[in-house]
């Protein structure tokens, strides 16, 4: 459902509720007041991308990609600030299945740009572990260092130290060949 439409509907279910409330008709006026709430948040969090998440932390990669092919166009039915973590929540289900892939989605989501920190540490996490599936050293690096100034909870200490055991592993690989 387009963005737009939703205020219309949350906005005549407010209207209602008013008319309601004028004539003593206070439980129905209350209810319609909660179910305009309930369409005014679906506004700034779509509900899609909220079920898309919920199945992410259930590692049900399956119906998140089912919830998020429900959004058919973003544009239209995104908030603005939004379309990052659409992509982002794109990047990570595209990253199970074929990780080289979802660095577009990843870059992307950077370009639209994300709100919280530790999500763009995720993002520039997740392109430091593809330019490392790369053999790209230098970008892995300037990833991790970015995602390490990002990271300012230190949510992702673990992740980063992996991507940069990793890396270390990556040198010892090629020190081996140059031996040979």
């Amino acid at each position: 459902m387009p963005n737009f439409l939703r205020l219309i509907i949350g906005f005549a279910f407010l209207g209602a509720a008013v008319a309601l409330m004028v004539f003593s008709f206070w439980g129905w006026g209350i209810l319609l007041v909660f179910l305009s709430i309930l369409i005014f948040v679906t506004f700034f969090y779509n509900e899609h991308m909220l079920l898309a998440q919920w199945y992410l932390r259930k590692d049900n990669m399956e119906k998140a990609a089912q919830a998020l092919a429900r959004i058919k166009n973003f544009e239209k039915e995104l908030y603005k600030p939004q379309y990052g973590y659409y992509s982002l929540l794109i990047g990570l289900i595209e990253s199970r299945k074929a990780p080289m892939k979802s660095e577009k989605h990843f870059k992307q989501a950077l370009s639209f740009g994300l709100q919280m920190s530790h999500n763009i540490a995720l993002a520039k996490l997740s392109l430091a572990g593809i330019a490392i599936g790369k053999r790209n050293k230098r970008e892995a690096q300037m990833y991790l260092t970015e995602a390490k100034k990002a990271d300012k909870n230190k949510l992702l200490a673990d992740q980063i130290k992996q991507i940069k055991d990793q890396m270390g592993m990556m040198d010892k690989q090629q020190q081996v060949r140059y031996t040979r």
